[in-house]
């Protein structure tokens, strides 16, 4: 049996009518630039967040950059983040001028709220928790110690996009949050494209002319900005997927549940607390000789990926940081066991069944 790890033929063959009826509006409206879908989705965007406002913008990393210069990060500031993160996690903080300071993780992969505050400086200006594979970070005491040291809050919530924690969801904790609609994540454009969600319209109105050169009407601009809009064609595609999201999320945590059912005491699964509605952008399981698993399963037509092998503070851009191997353990420990299983929304229960299958076998 193949087992692919996603399916975006699949997933598009499936809508290709209404994803054809979208870029053939756009094509007639002539509505490329900042069109009508971009406006339509970010309003459909905040709405389902629980934010007054909405951002499209052209990628997750830009909306990490551009909500850090719209709070005035830069030179000499301080960001603190997870190092297991993918790299544009601190890629974005440090193309604001700023520096990347990293925190260690708990078991459950996510950045821990008791190593944060021993990373706060003078110079710390802001806490980027990410919610990493689709599980809320632990967002209660992140955001009692941003209030009690006067620091920003920006959620990475790239991987995030219908999590929620506590009754909210992932992208309303934040002064500022971003979202990836790359392809392979849960709700995709067929390109790149990203979004911002906030509550304050001060801020919202300040991302909305950094996407756009720093433009206030056609001719002015009071300050330098960037090309980072959300393209009219990805908007109107992503637009005519929304409406399948909850059912792509309620199969995908079906899966992830008889994964668990099925490979229960064998290798480490996701756990899910009671206060926590997971997406399962990524099902990441950890064990032992993962890398020989990881090979068994190949042979066997499963095919996995590791989220990620490398932690960011060990890779070679990082280095001018100053961290060393042994700094983070828990994440560390955790990038030589991780392994991501396929959890996306076209799988059959027979597929998840059959990889589960092969990883008891592979252990016995």
């Amino acid at each position: 049996m193949k087992v692919p790890y996603i399916d975006l033929k699949g997933q598009h063959a499936s809508l290709k009518r209404e994803i054809s009826s979208a870029v053939d509006k756009v094509f007639r409206d002539s509505d490329f630039i900042l069109g009508k879908s971009v406006s339509e989705l970010e309003r459909k965007f905040a709405a389902y967040c629980g934010t007054r406002f909405a951002a499209g913008v052209n990628s997750g990393t830009d909306a990490l950059f551009l909500a850090m210069k719209a709070l005035g990060i830069g030179p000499g500031d301080e960001v603190i983040t997870a190092p297991n993160s993918f790299l544009a996690s601190a890629s974005s903080i440090a193309a604001a001028g700023a520096r990347p300071v990293f925190a260690d993780v708990r078991d459950d992969m996510n950045i821990d709220p008791a190593r944060i505050e021993e990373r706060v400086t003078p110079r710390t200006k802001a806490v980027m928790p990410v919610h990493l594979t689709g599980k809320p970070a632990d967002m209660d005491p992140i955001m009692e110690l941003a209030r009690k040291r006067n620091l920003h809050v920006i959620e990475d919530a790239a991987q995030a996009v219908g999590t929620e924690y506590r009754g909210r969801r992932a992208g309303s904790f934040g002064i500022l949050n971003a979202f990836s609609l790359h392809p392979l994540k849960t709700l995709n454009a067929s390109g790149d494209g990203g979004m911002i969600t906030t509550d304050s319209e001060p801020l919202y109105r300040k991302c909305l002319a950094l996407r756009n050169i720093g433009l206030k009407n056609r001719q002015e601009s009071d300050f330098w900005g960037y090309n980072s809009r959300l393209d009219t064609l990805q908007a109107a595609i992503v637009g005519r997927k929304f409406g399948k999201l909850g059912k792509w999320l309620a199969q995908r945590r079906k899966n992830a549940a008889l994964y668990r059912k099925l490979l229960d005491g064998v290798v480490e699964c996701p756990r899910e607390e009671s206060f926590e509605k997971c997406s399962y952008h990524l099902f990441v399981i950890q064990a032992d000789r993962r890398d020989s698993l990881q090979e068994y399963l190949l042979k066997n037509g499963v095919e996995t990926k590791i989220h990620y092998p490398i932690p960011i503070h060990l890779q070679k851009c990082a280095q001018d940081l100053g961290y060393k191997r042994g700094n983070f353990p828990v994440a560390e420990r955790q990038s030589q066991r991780i392994l991501s299983l396929p959890i996306h929304q076209y799988l059959s229960e027979k597929q998840i069944r059959y990889v589960a299958s092969k990883i008891l076998k592979f252990y016995k």
